[in-house]
């Protein structure tokens, strides 16, 4: 891998704005818009087989796609052959699929099991059999013949390809997708806030785990803590389902609140309900916004780990998540604050990003918004750019194991 370059990812999404995968590619290529080098090409792919190969169950992102931009004459390098099959999808540029050495090497992937897409062609004009060998056909949907592009692939009745939309810059452009069934990769659109009318309430479910969260915070009895969330069915088994997913690693099946506790102690507890929070919206739900939170907060957590005490970075984990609570719950951040009695260190990291934990979470959003800054940031935090990528990767698995 290259001396200090930090993995950027773009989430893919559907028509439900649940994430499906994430292009990967580095972050001074996608900040040039310019085409990645065969170095630079085999230094990801080594990475990204690295981190995503698990001998024991197969790809870690589990049925989530990811995207990497190559071109022909590499797709039988050993470095894109290292990558899983299964939830790999090599993007190729239109231009540079001309030749019968291209196509050879386009169906042997394909053989292999890797998907194949297609960027920058104009599905009026390409050749019509070279779709019978790509899985998706992407095109960005700010050119002017869009529609026309849509409707020549419609024709076509292709049901084993894909067309996907990119450059989706708006949330007007993304439901333009959504109505017509197509994916979308959306940059950083998920972040930005929804057109229309949010709460300024939080509802009764939400109430409660806040609720059960001050509790916790206090150490109150377990009994108490059961007795609050027997009020509600659906939340207790969603925490159990969550307590019991392989991303907690336990050895043994979680059956009560009370065992929980008693294998687990109260810091993992409040941390679990701080995932339930984010999950107990009906404002406004946003999965792909959702499933962000989650990873931001993993992600600053496995940032903090080597230099913080445990609990400490079990705490970076609710201010990650909680970064986003306010967009989540369609409640501003100040209203949020006003109903739980956060630490003043997790406080400070979500109003202003400063404190002890405010600059692990800065440095994870960072990467999110693809920051020149990264760098800057990273490097003043003694982190390096493979510890921030390793945790990163680590962050998109460990979203995976959850039952979100």
């Amino acid at each position: 891998m290259q001396a200090e370059t930090f993995i950027v990812r773009e989430p893919l999404v559907n028509s439900q704005e649940r994430v499906l995968g994430y292009e990967l590619s580095w972050q001074h290529v996608k900040l040039e818009q310019r085409r990645p080098s065969q170095a630079e090409v085999v230094a990801l792919a080594q990475f990204v087989a690295d981190q995503l190969n698990n001998t024991e169950s197969g790809a870690l992102l589990g049925d989530q796609i990811v995207f990497i931009e190559v071109s022909p004459v590499m797709l039988e390098h050993e470095a894109i052959c290292a990558l899983p099959p299964k939830g790999t999808v090599l993007a190729l540029r239109g231009d540079d699929v001309h030749d019968e050495t291209a196509i050879a090497a386009i169906q042997s992937a394909r053989a292999k099991g890797y998907g194949i897409s297609l960027r920058g062609v104009d599905i009026a004009t390409m050749d019509k059999g070279l779709l019978a060998h790509v899985t998706h056909v992407e095109t960005p949907i700010g050119t002017a013949n869009f529609a026309a592009q849509v409707q020549h692939f419609r024709s076509l009745n292709m049901l084993t390809v894909r067309m996907v939309a990119r450059e989706v810059e708006t949330w007007q452009a993304y439901d333009l997708c959504a109505q017509i069934g197509l994916y979308a990769f959306v940059g950083n659109l998920h972040l930005t806030p929804r057109p229309g009318n949010h709460s300024r309430e939080l509802n009764p479910a939400q109430a409660m785990i806040l609720q059960l969260m001050d509790m916790v915070r206090k150490n109150a009895d377990v009994r108490q803590l059961e007795n609050v969330l027997k009020r509600d069915a659906a939340l207790s088994y969603k925490l159990l389902r969550y307590i019991n997913s392989a991303g907690f690693g336990l050895g043994c099946e979680i059956q009560s609140l009370k065992h929980a506790v008693t294998m687990l102690g109260y810091s993992p507890l409040y941390r679990w309900l701080a995932l339930l929070l984010a999950t107990a919206t009906t404002t406004g739900y946003s999965p792909v916004l959702m499933h962000t939170a989650v990873i931001r907060g993993r992600f600053a957590e496995l940032l903090g780990s080597t230099f913080l005490p445990r609990n400490e970075a079990e705490n970076l984990f609710v201010a990650g998540m909680f970064s986003l609570l306010d967009k989540l719950l369609g409640v501003p951040m100040e209203d949020v604050l006003e109903k739980i009695q956060l630490s003043e260190s997790v406080t400070q990291a979500l109003l202003s990003r400063d404190g002890i934990y405010g600059p692990f979470l800065a440095l994870a959003e960072a990467c999110e918004l693809n920051s020149a800054k990264v760098d800057a940031m990273a490097t003043s935090l003694c982190i390096s750019a493979k510890q921030v990528n390793e945790s990163q990767m680590a962050a998109l698995a460990w979203a995976q194991s959850i039952k979100l």
